[in-house]
């Protein structure tokens, strides 16, 4: 927006013509997301802003002769904590892939450090090579079936408010509250409609009841279809409808069918959760982007559905086109049915060149609250699962590449009325452990689906409440990789006969660090290498994957620290099938 009258003047000279532009593009071919064609004519840039489109002068002119103007994608909902990176690092491998701007949660860090943690990425954000916006959240603690790190109330939120880029209320994950109008939820949307009209929802499994009621209660947009027959439910009910590609939740395939001529201003695109190796390597939204033309929609509705569409449903008036009045966020495209990048201009100014920020960021100042890994000493016996005499116990069946999981029951390895592992049947032990508050509380599960055959992996990164959450083949192992990481102050590890094999520390709540990416991402390889070496699968991330396992919003089965946690009927459940 103009924030004085001599850049409104200095506008309106350069669009008459009067005075030259900062920048004039030329020859190029021009992205509309308007009217979905191509425009061959010049850009004109003062300021920061286009300021107009036709035949102008300019103090510094770039001939894009054979390249498409396309406008910088939006990456509508993501958590930064889940690249494992601070705001900084994140911004400049997000810029390499074309994104200027990112809608973002700070959930994570919140349900460890409360509101102290969201000042910190609100800080963080101001070294950002590109915008990034952050959304409030709305769930910390994410359930009151777990422990976590902090609380947040709406007397919390509402003095964030006062920062520039915060948006609104971010993801509205717990549906029993919305419906039964639990006076702290309907508090925190009653201040956030008092600031702002920006509401995110988080519908997982909701049919088209549950989707009225978060409707109704002002929520805009979901992020948790899984088919199409959710995403007509969403549409049809007037929510924005974000398309997911992610690390593990990849939904791009299973909507895409569904956009249409009609329909396509109502979709979005998102990555939600992705690790660093995975946006350096496949990419943030320009990701979805490419998925979307190669499953046969027309490059320039993708494109549009990546920039235009996420400004709108967020309400940034000056983002999203190649247009008079809307800022210079724009790339320069070798082709367009690859959507292959070769320049990235974020306000005007070449922020990246071939895949490479022109100037990376440096690491601030802006420093985190400690938040030291406790819990009490570990022993076998806290590990051990009590089977009945039917052996049948309640499974944790991991869906590859999803966040949602089956609930199978059948009959488990039993000795002495304790569960132990198996190798022929693929069951593991599953624990996490409280490590915020030193309550001692652990709890287990069985698990199925990642082909362990011996050692551990355990990670602090468990969405939502971040305790920390361990697999494997023996109490032992187990135990020595929850230790290992109360040494480096969270991260990842891979642990076999007792010796450590990879690790990862992440010191910033046990979520992040201030390394750069490419050094996070060679980290990461080294960690799926060693589990590769236990036995586990290389057809999904095992971290990523393990974190989600006691995500208690996800249907069906998921595991807290306080138990085996039933999605679907809202409670705990006994392991043991009696």
């Amino acid at each position: 927006m103009v924030s004085d009258k001599q850049t409104l003047i200095q506008r309106i000279r350069t669009a008459s013509k009067k005075e030259p532009a900062d920048l004039v593009i030329k020859n190029g071919k021009i992205i509309d997301v308007f009217s979905g064609e191509l425009l061959e004519t010049d850009v004109a840039i003062t300021g920061g802003m286009i300021v107009g489109l036709g035949n102008y002068d300019g103090k510094k002119v770039i001939d894009a002769r054979g390249k498409f103007i396309s406008p910088a994608l939006i990456d509508a909902h993501v958590h930064i904590e889940s690249s494992l990176l601070t705001p900084g690092a994140f911004s400049d491998v997000l810029a390499a892939h074309g994104v200027t701007c990112a809608v973002t949660d700070p959930h994570e860090i919140a349900n460890v450090l409360g509101a102290t943690g969201i000042r910190f990425m609100l800080e963080r954000a101001k070294e950002s090579s590109i915008d990034l916006f952050v959304m409030l959240p709305s769930s910390v603690p994410a359930t009151s079936f777990e422990h976590n790190g902090a609380t947040l109330n709406a007397d919390d939120l509402e003095p964030l408010f006062a920062y520039n880029n915060v948006l609104g209320l971010a993801e509205v994950m717990d549906f029993p509250a919305v419906l039964n109008a639990d006076p702290l939820m309907v508090d925190k949307l009653v201040v956030t409609q008092k600031h702002s009209w920006r509401i995110d929802g988080h519908a997982a499994g909701l049919d088209a009841d549950g989707v009225n009621v978060y409707k109704a209660a002002g929520i805009r947009t979901d992020h948790e279809c899984v088919n199409i027959e959710e995403a007509k439910d969403r549409l049809s009910r007037g929510l924005y409808v974000m398309i997911r590609q992610g690390t593990v939740a990849k939904d791009l395939s299973q909507l895409i069918d569904l956009v249409n001529e009609t329909n396509s201003r109502r979709f979005l695109f998102c990555t939600d959760d992705k690790y660093p190796d995975d946006l350096i390597q496949e990419g943030s939204v320009d990701h979805n982007v490419r998925m979307a033309i190669q499953s046969g929609i027309d490059p320039i509705t993708c494109i549009k559905i990546a920039s235009l569409n996420a400004a709108e449903c967020y309400g940034m008036r000056e983002k999203g086109a190649i247009a008079p009045g809307y800022e210079a966020n724009f790339l320069l495209l070798d082709d367009l049915d690859h959507f292959s990048i070769g320049q990235v201009y974020a306000h005007g100014k070449l922020i990246v060149e071939n895949g490479k920020a022109i100037r990376a960021h440096t690491n601030s100042a802006v420093k985190a609250e400690e938040h030291p890994l406790t819990w009490p000493n570990l022993s076998p016996e806290q590990f051990r699962i009590k089977i009945g005499a039917s052996k049948k116990a309640h499974v944790i069946d991991i869906i590859p590449n999803s966040l949602v999981t089956r609930d199978i029951i059948e009959e488990v390895p039993v000795n002495e009325g304790q569960f132990i592992f198996s190798e022929d049947r693929d069951n593991l032990k599953l624990a996490v452990i409280e490590r915020h508050k030193g309550l001692g509380t652990v709890g287990l599960a069985i698990v199925k689906g990642f082909g362990m055959k011996s050692g551990a992996i355990a990670t602090t990164i468990a969405h939502d409440s971040h305790n920390l959450v361990v697999t494997g083949c023996s109490d032992e192992d187990m135990i020595a990789a929850a230790e290992r990481l109360k040494d480096i102050d969270g991260g990842m590890v891979v642990v076999n006969n007792g010796q450590v094999i990879a690790e990862l520390a992440l010191p910033i709540a046990g979520l992040m660090t201030d390394a750069p990416a490419e050094e996070v991402a060679e980290k990461l390889k080294e960690l799926r290498e060693a589990a590769s070496s236990l036995g586990v699968s290389d057809s999904f991330n095992p971290f990523l994957t393990l974190s989600f396992l006691s995500l208690p919003v996800i249907p069906d089965l998921k595991l807290t620290d306080t138990g085996l946690f039933d999605v679907r009927a809202f409670k705990h459940i006994s392991v043991s099938v009696d």
